[in-house]
């Protein structure tokens, strides 16, 4: 049985039981909190892996940003790829995420942030966004850092343009368990092109959308 002493040791010990006990019960809660994933996430998470990618089965469209390679995955399986990408210079990188999704499709998308010789807003044929600021698919160079998006040659665009559909989940990842490819690396041009100011200036390169559309760009 517990016994105060007169120089209130024994309430001090209790006040300060009580403050540990606060403290372990507050922590757990912004641990659980932390530890709370969204559905989507747990689906891309706990999918199983989709052979060659460092993707999971939950993903539609797959982005190896290192190895700049991305893949349109069908059930669990490859449809198209691995097809040679560029993504986005220093200070521009291409966001990178399990759960991103498709949004938005422009098959004659132009942007007014990059410029034609002639003035024109440039263009940014089989826009596919999935990520906020005009982040998407679309038809440039390869070979050409963006400022944001995933540059893909004129055929690979069409195909993924028409193959993605809204809602459709895309994964933008590093890539370490990409498995190698020196054969497509050879055709790929896979150089790790920094002049982040994107392409040139016919305006493949993008960070983004018109402010004049519906608002895509920051």
């Amino acid at each position: 049985m517990f016994r105060f002493r007169r120089d209130g040791g024994y309430r001090v010990a209790v006040v300060a039981s009580a403050a540990v006990a606060l403290s372990g019960a507050v922590s757990l809660w912004f641990a659980g909190s932390a530890l709370a994933l969204t559905p989507a996430q747990v689906a891309a998470q706990n999918s199983p892996s989709v052979a060659g990618t460092p993707c999971t089965a939950a993903a539609s469209a797959c982005v190896d940003v290192n190895k700049k390679k991305a893949w349109l995955i069908k059930n669990g399986k490859v449809l198209r790829g691995p097809v040679p990408i560029a993504t986005g210079g220093a200070g521009e990188e291409t966001p990178t995420g399990d759960v991103f999704r498709v949004y938005r499709k422009d098959k004659t998308h132009t942007t007014a942030e990059f410029k034609l010789p002639n003035g024109q807003p440039a263009p940014m044929p089989d826009s596919v966004f999935f990520e906020d600021g005009g982040i998407a698919f679309h038809a440039g160079d390869p070979k050409r850092a963006s400022a944001g998006c995933v540059h893909l040659n004129l055929a690979d665009a069409e195909a993924f343009y028409n193959t993605l559909q809204i809602g459709d989940h895309v994964q933008v990842m590093d890539g370490p368990k990409a498995a190698p490819d020196p054969s497509s690396q050879a055709s790929s041009g896979d150089d790790n092109n920094s002049d982040n100011s994107g392409d040139d200036n016919s305006g493949d390169d993008n960070s983004g959308d018109d402010n004049s559309d519906d608002g895509d760009d920051n």
